[in-house]
This record gives C-alpha cells, structure tokens and sequence, in this order.
C-alpha cells in the first residue's frame, strides 16, 4: 500500500518540508514536491528521487494539475511575517482555501497541516491564531484535515532553536522580560517528523486536531538555562517586570541572525502558555515515544558540530525583504556592472571551491573588519546584518543565506551569484566565475552588479565607489594568490 500512495509535499525549501521528504522516500512512498521557483530545489540530495511540480499556492489556476493523482497532500507553508502581519495573515487564509479547494477538485483523500500549539480560549497572539485558522481554512473544502499543533520546534537551524542558541551563547547576564518564564512544550524535529510520516498510515487521524509536544514542560527560562548546561556555559537570568515585544525583538534582531521584523511575532506568542491539553497523540501514536528537551538539545548541537545541517529557517525566504521575486540579470540601460579577471594555475573546479566556500565562519578574504561594520551598520537601519553566517563550511544551493548575500544561483564547478539583502538604495549582486583555459588554467571572473534606485541609488555607488573599489580587487587578488598557494 505505501509504494502506491503519492504524497505532495509544499513547503520544500522550508526548515520542515526540506526534512520530510526523504523521511517519506525511505518509507517508499511516491513523493511530489510543489514549488513556485523549482531552480531554488537544485542541489538537494533527493531531487532525483521525486517529482517536480511548479506552482503557487497564491494561483489558484496552478494548483489543479499540481494536484493530481495526489493521495496525501502536506501543507508546510506560512507566510514569514513582516512589518504587515494583517497582511500576511490574509495571504495564509487565501492560500489555504485556493488550496483546499483545488484538492477538493482533485480528489485528494487527506491534507495533513502542521500548525501552532496554544488554547484557542486564551488571547493568543495574530501568529498563533492565524496558524489555527489557517486549519480551520483548510476543513472547510470538505478534504479530511489532520492538523498537528506544535509549540516550540527544536532542531539544528530551526528559527526558535536559533533565538534560544544565540542569546544563550552570547549574552552572559540576560535582562529576562515576562514572558520568559511562560510555559511552553518543545518538541524535537525528529519527533515531529515522526508523526507526520506516521500519520499517513492511520486512518483515525482524519479530521482531528493532534497536538504534539515533548516530554518537557518548562519555561523558556529553562530552555536557555538547559541549553547552557548542554554546552557548558554559565549564564545569569536577571528578571524585569515589563520589556515589550519591540524592545524585545530589537534585542533579539541585534544578539541574533533574526532580524526583528520576524522576531517580532515570534515573541508576540510567547505570552501564551503553549502545552498539551489533550493525549490524543499519545493515544493514536503509541510508538512514538517524545523526546526531552535536554536531548532534543543534543540531538541539535550533535548536528550543528558535524556540519550536518539539512535546513534552516531562513530557507524558506527567497530573500529576506519578503516575497520579493529574484531578478534575471541582464546587460540593460541603468545597471552599473563592475567586472574583473584574473587568470590563474588550477582547475575550473578549486576555483569554484575557493569562491564557494567564502563567508560564514570562513570569513572574507580581505578587510574582514569591513564587512562586520558594513553588517553593523545594516543592522541599525534595521537591515538582516552579517550574523546568518552560512548552513554549510562548504556546501552552498540555491536559496542559502551567506551573511547579508543570499545565494541567487550556482552552477557547481562554474558559478555562484550571491544577491545582497542588506539595505542599499537599488539592488545589488556579486557573482564569481571559473572558466576553464585550454592550457590548464583558469578564469576566475568576479563581478558586482547594482541597479539603483532614483538619483540616491547613484549617489551611494559612486559615493562608495572608491572604497568599493579597493576591497573588490584586494579580494579577487586574494583569492587568486590562495588558488595559486593550494594548488602549488
């Protein structure tokens, strides 16, 4: 029976879909993935093992053919939320009803919805309400639902995990607001994968609400204070009375790599008690046995310090402006294009590494000190800053965060474009090349784009343009010289 069924996966390069797909394969099920951008699917490890549909939950017209034959749909997607959140909040609810509908039409047997944990009864924040109504959207095609409500995702590159992890790794003495000592249920990655593969097979999970967390009911005073413990850091937790959700957040946006307009309702939530009320899970999954938080912790940090991360919570963003579509470059009136060339001693392929393995805690190769103040000053105008660091030492695919770059587009062994997210008045690329010679040696091509925008966007390059100047070509002489080194 589970070679037969198909099962269509959105939400792909988010932090839960990107790990439930080869938790499907393994089980030998037929595995969709719908994507709106499938260029940003390349270099996963299971791309060749699965079918491709290109589609937009926002067009309703893509959505039928997409759906086809599906017996099993997965619905991962949520909208970041940003300095709107009514208006994300109305782009989830009509996502979901474009595409409940659509599995109506197609047939499909059963949706099955990861959502958010917390009593509908109390005042729950816009996030976590519009997580719970987006489930009830979702029922009213009439497709069987099975919804799992889950609190706190604990797992290597999870986007909560990361706020506790930061703060807790560099803050000693933490200024502790209320609702740090609310209580909350994390629950490990791998524990909710489990119930969203299991749940296929169990048809009394239809049409329920199953909410699912750890063994552990703790604040998040604990969680900070647990995951010094597993690292062996000694932090200090002073309490306030009062610090908003803005401060907050702000605080957030500086000690970590969230910046505050998604960190923001995040926190908003963490008001709410968000625990277990019900054993529902316990009872229609009884070989799932929840992991503590302690261990979630480890499992995680086992992860991080092998380099093994699958996903991470700013995969899901084509860039961190939003939904903000990305830019085919072409040679067009109006876009500054700086370009330089040097020749080097090794194959197209070490070059491509050297230039690939830039950024993150490999760092940049000249004026190091530059880029963190060019970060710095990102982040005050409230920009994503240098902290994202890379998922990878090594390994880089389409849709990775690299610092305030996001990878735009790659070609292993030939290219990389990097698209900057920071603030700048217009849009900016850098992008690396490495064309091979007939004599056994190598183009490297380092090229910075920037399209401004109105007479400002002008103003900031040629202002800039000196000093840009300087570290682009100390930089593609840098990296030429550490070619050349490796492969003497």
């Amino acid at each position: 029976m589970s070679k037969q069924l198909r099962c269509l996966v959105t939400g792909v390069t988010g932090y839960i879909g990107g790990r439930l797909v080869p938790k499907l394969l393994e089980k030998r099920y037929k595995v969709r993935v719908l994507s709106r951008d499938i260029d940003r699917l390349q270099g996963r490890p299971w791309i060749d093992q699965v079918e491709v549909v290109e589609a937009d939950v926002l067009n309703p017209q893509s959505l039928p053919e997409a759906l086809k034959n599906v017996d099993v749909a997965y619905y991962l997607i949520h909208s970041m939320s940003g300095k709107s959140s009514s208006e994300f909040h109305q782009r989830d609810i009509q996502a979901a009803k474009n595409f409940s509908k659509a599995a109506k039409s197609q047939h499909v047997e059963r949706i099955i919805y990861l959502g958010g944990l917390g009593n509908p009864e109390d005042n729950l924040s816009k996030h976590l309400q519009s997580r719970q109504q987006t489930g009830e959207v979702l029922r009213q095609s009439g497709v069987p639902v099975t919804e799992f409500r889950a609190a706190i995702v604990v797992g290597s590159g999870s986007k909560s995990f990361e706020m506790i992890r930061y703060l807790t790794e560099r803050v000693p003495i933490m200024i502790c607001p209320s609702w740090v000592y609310s209580k909350v249920q994390p629950i490990a990655i791998r524990n909710v994968l489990q119930y969203l593969v299991a749940a296929i097979e169990k048809p009394k999970t239809k049409d329920k609400i199953i909410e699912i967390g750890g063994s552990s009911v703790i604040t998040y005073a604990d969680m900070m204070r647990i995951y010094a413990q597993v690292n062996g850091l000694k932090r200090i937790l002073l309490p306030v009375p009062v610090l908003s959700p803005t401060l907050s957040s702000h605080w957030v946006h500086w000690m970590t790599p969230i910046p505050s307009s998604l960190a923001r309702p995040l926190i908003e939530g963490l008001k709410n008690d968000v625990i277990v009320q019900s054993n529902d899970a316990e009872k229609l999954f009884p070989e799932i046995n929840p992991f503590s938080y302690k261990r979630a912790v480890e499992l995680a940090m086992a992860r991080i310090d092998t380099d093994d991360v699958e996903t991470t919570w700013n995969d899901a963003l084509i860039s961190s402006k939003g939904d903000e579509e990305p830019v085919i470059l072409k040679t067009k009136e109006g876009l500054t294009i700086e370009r330089r060339i040097r020749t080097v001693h090794g194959s197209s392929q070490q070059v491509f590494e050297t230039f690939s393995s830039l950024g993150g805690e490999n760092g940049w190769p000249v004026f190091q000190w530059a880029w963190k103040l060019r970060g710095i000053l990102d982040r005050m105008v409230g920009g994503v800053g240098f902290r994202r660091g890379r998922r990878h030492p090594t390994e880089l695919r389409v849709g990775d965060a690299l610092d305030f770059w996001r990878v735009e587009a790659i070609k292993p062994g030939e290219l990389l474009r990097l698209r900057a997210e920071m603030k700048v008045p217009g849009k900016a690329w850098l992008e690396f090349q490495a064309l091979p010679n007939d004599d056994n040696t190598t183009k490297l091509v380092q090229t910075a784009y920037f399209a401004p925008k109105g007479l400002f966007g002008l103003l900031y390059w040629y202002g800039l343009y000196p000093f840009h100047s300087l570290i682009f070509s100390s930089m593609i002489d840098k990296l030429a010289t550490q070619i050349e080194t490796n492969n003497s």
